[in-house]
């Protein structure tokens, strides 16, 4: 699959460099703390980079590295210092995000620092350039040096959010200096390892699982991550204690055994389940033996392996690219920069997280408040909160970026066992159960599924106002899975089972629960009944949501395998909504008919606006589609629609704009959601709803930008169908039936359309307005 893209992308080439241009980061000054660091990142690996005080340091994070609390803790920070020092007081400082390529680069003084990640192999590679000979002095900084106290407010970061057991520490790291079977002196290793017994067996017992514990998957037992510095030239001087922002760490430091105009040195990264520790050194060993092997030279293996990681992301930015100019220049800017964060996590072996990615940094520049070690961020490690983490993930539908979606779908399809028996322990019938807040071995997160709750409570549910009920988030996930066969021809075969589980669950449960009602499973139209349910966590005690019924109507109509539950799934609800004219306050109300949250709901929790679901990400509804006025009538006149719009975090405002062809609205909130953010960093939005870089608000973003360009209704590709006429742009997606579009707007006209398959070109419709 990787390879794949390499040969696709030479087939259809006429990509700008302007992209290059305008989205390269480059800053004259060094930086003056954490939260200005840049990110650099490929495969599953992310580091922020920045220059303070004369020092370059760099936060290392991998995806999948989930502690005994299920917190995702970085790896440790390193810290270099060249002497003479060139950073100190420089006045031609300058470092830079090169995208072209992936790599940051950071020089003054004459002396040229390149930081990249190699994207095939799990290795952070520096190399410093010198005009003249300088010593060069590298740190590995670990806070987790000694085992640490969960402090009021901290267990955020985990599984145990505001209710951490009395006691609950995060275990200290291991970090040495070993002689090793290969003969390197003074190696440092560093890592972290689970305990046996972690937060999925306090999980396990607590929701009532433990007769078929040893059926399920279990992630965190025994998981061990971390890696080992390497370099040539370096010899170890010592340990020393110190603080940064406040937290405590130990360094391990090492310099150059001598002056050199050339330096490099290596970060080599593992992580694996492992019955012994023994066993995850011999797997760090022999990654490190690839790079590095005894006796001899490892400069061929370096240079094949960096011309193939420029090669890859080469290949990234000509998959797909979006670049205007004059006022939407800089929005256009920031979905190229944040599809480059996304792209740090190509192939981890779990999702990039919607609350900060692999690019967290130290709290207290977020928070005040939460000045707590660099590991923190808010909503967990490993909890996934499906609502968030969908807006991460369908922009790389048509940005063409399909092999970065299997982290997420293997991570539900990994969880598939785990959720089916919730339901047959539950409830005694087929299906599987996926909660909204859920953790990554498939079962509630156990703070909201509630620690407190009543003994006569259903077992299945989460004791939690806001969450109760909230089974339908999965089918985003269901339905992206398919699209990737829509979209790419990909083989979904793997997924068929958890598609088809999850869609059994609603058909299942629901007659269950009217049958526990009375007599008949169905409604007198042959309806199932989706009660109780949740449009979203915002409207509760649901009956008929119209987001569920939108959800089951179009899963199951893509899937076209269950004929039968489709005919049993109830319309979409309908109202009618008073609307006063603003200029005649004295005139009768106009009815306007609208989509309803639900038939029924008994109160409202959150700021949602699940009654837009039916237009996305359901295209129920939409340009060119039918009823587009009453969709159209619901996102003026709801009150709620209108008393819970904004472009903050994970709002989908401009996204439906967007998709309901209303080019003034979606090019207002588009210049607000994508301007940008509060950091040097100008895709460092948030925090938002959640945490800083906030991933749902770009992904949010990335959405409503591409609905502007280009949508489909069946076979017809719509273009332009809210892009503002007086926005010169250039752009490249992807559609339905391996199709890839390119074409440029200059001066209001369409020039240079490119359309691969030439056949799709009959399907294209020019939406420009006047």
């Amino acid at each position: 699959m990787k390879r794949f893209y390499l040969i696709i992308t030479i087939l259809f080439i006429g990509v700008s460099a302007l992209w290059s241009q305008h989205a390269n980061v480059v800053w004259n000054t060094p930086s003056r703390n954490s939260s200005e660091s840049m990110p650099c990142g490929g495969g599953d690996i992310g580091m922020n980079i920045w220059v303070e005080d004369g020092d370059i340091l760099f936060y290392v994070s991998r995806s999948g590295t989930f502690d005994e609390n299920n917190c995702q803790l970085k790896q440790g920070r390193f810290r270099l210092r060249l002497s003479p020092n060139p950073f100190k007081n420089a006045t031609d400082f300058r470092q830079e995000l090169k995208l072209k390529d992936g790599y940051v680069e950071v020089e003054a003084g004459g002396v040229q620092i390149q930081f990249w990640v190699d994207v095939f192999h799990p290795v952070i590679h520096v190399e410093i350039a010198n005009a003249q000979p300088v010593q060069t002095e590298v740190s590995y900084e670990n806070w987790r040096y000694q085992k640490r106290p969960i402090r009021k407010g901290e267990g955020q970061q985990c599984s145990y959010k505001w209710a951490p057991p009395k006691g609950t520490a995060t275990s200290a790291d291991f970090v040495s200096l070993k002689d090793n079977a290969s003969g390197r002196k003074n190696q440092l290793i560093f890592y972290h390892r689970n305990p046996e017994l972690t937060v999925f067996d306090v999980v396990v017992a607590q929701q009532g699982m433990g007769e078929v514990k040893p059926q399920m998957m279990n992630p965190l037992k025994n998981l061990t991550f971390g890696g080992t510095l390497f370099g040539e030239n370096l010899e170890f001087t010592g340990i020393t204690d110190d603080t940064y922002t406040g937290t405590d760490y130990r360094s391990w430091n090492f310099r150059t055994s001598k002056t050199s105009r050339k330096e490099q040195f290596c970060i080599v990264l593992h992580t694996d389940q492992t019955e012994t520790v023994a066993q995850w050194e011999q797997g760090l060993q022999t990654a490190l033996q690839r790079i590095a092997p005894k006796g001899k030279n490892s400069a061929k293996t370096i240079t094949q392996d960096k011309k193939q990681t420029r090669s890859w992301w080469n290949a990234f930015w000509q998959r797909s690219f979006i670049v205007a100019e004059g006022e939407a220049q800089e929005i256009t800017r920031n979905y190229t920069l944040f599809r480059y964060m996304l792209g740090c996590n190509a192939y981890g072996s779990v999702p990039t997280k919607f609350n900060g990615g692999l690019f967290t940094f130290d709290p207290c520049h977020v928070d005040e408040k939460q000045s707590f070690t660099p590991d923190y961020r808010k909503w967990g490690g490993g909890t996934m909160t499906a609502q968030n983490q969908r807006l991460v993930y369908w922009p790389m539908l048509k940005s063409g970026d399909y092999d970065m979606m299997s982290a997420q779908f293997d991570f539900y399809n990994r969880m598939l066992k785990n959720a089916e028996l919730r339901s047959r322990i539950y409830w005694q019938h087929n299906g599987a159960c996926f909660s909204e807040q859920i953790e990554n071995f498939g079962l509630p997160n156990p703070a909201e599924y509630g620690f407190k709750r009543p003994e006569w409570f259903d077992k299945g549910l989460e004791y939690n106002a806001w969450l109760e009920y909230e089974w339908d988030t999965v089918l985003e996930f269901c339905q992206m899975i398919l699209e990737t066969k829509n979209y790419a021809d990909a083989d979904i075969t793997p997924y068929l089972p958890l598609i088809e589980s999850s869609l059994t669950f609603f058909d299942e449960h629901y007659r269950m629960l009217a049958s526990r009602r009375g007599r008949k499973a169905l409604d007198g139209d042959g309806h199932l009944v989706l009660f109780p349910g949740s449009a979203c966590e915002t409207y509760k005690m649901t009956n008929n949501a119209s987001s569920t019924i939108a959800a089951l109507r179009t899963v199951l109509k893509t899937y076209g395998k269950k004929e039968e539950m489709l005919k049993t799934i109830p319309p979409i609800p309908l109202r009618y909504i008073e609307v006063k004219d603003s200029l005649n306050p004295e005139s009768v109300p106009e009815l306007k008919q609208t989509i309803s949250p639900a038939v029924s709901w008994e109160r409202i929790n959150n700021i949602e606006t699940p009654q837009l679901y039916p237009v996305f990400p359901w295209r129920i509804y939409g340009v060119g589609k039918e009823n587009l006025e009453l969709a159209r009538n619901t996102y003026f006149h709801d009150p709620n629609a209108i008393k819970f719009r904004s472009h903050t975090g994970w709002k989908q405002d401009n996204i439906w704009a967007a998709c309901l062809g209303l080019t003034e609205e979606a090019k207002r909130l588009s210049l607000a959601k994508l301007s940008d953010g509060p950091h040097r960093f100008p895709a460092f939005w948030g925090p938002g709803y959640d945490w800083t870089p906030d991933h749902n608000w770009g992904g949010s973003g990335m959405i409503g930008l591409q609905e502007m360009l280009l949508q489909t209704n069946g076979e017809q590709i719509l273009l332009f169908p809210a892009w503002p006429k007086e926005w010169n742009v250039h752009f490249k997606l992807h559609a339905p039936g391996k199709t890839m579009v390119e074409a440029t707007l200059k001066n209001g006209e369409v020039k240079d359309l490119k359309v691969l398959p030439e056949n799709r070109k009959k399907d294209i419709i020019i939406m420009i307005k006047e």
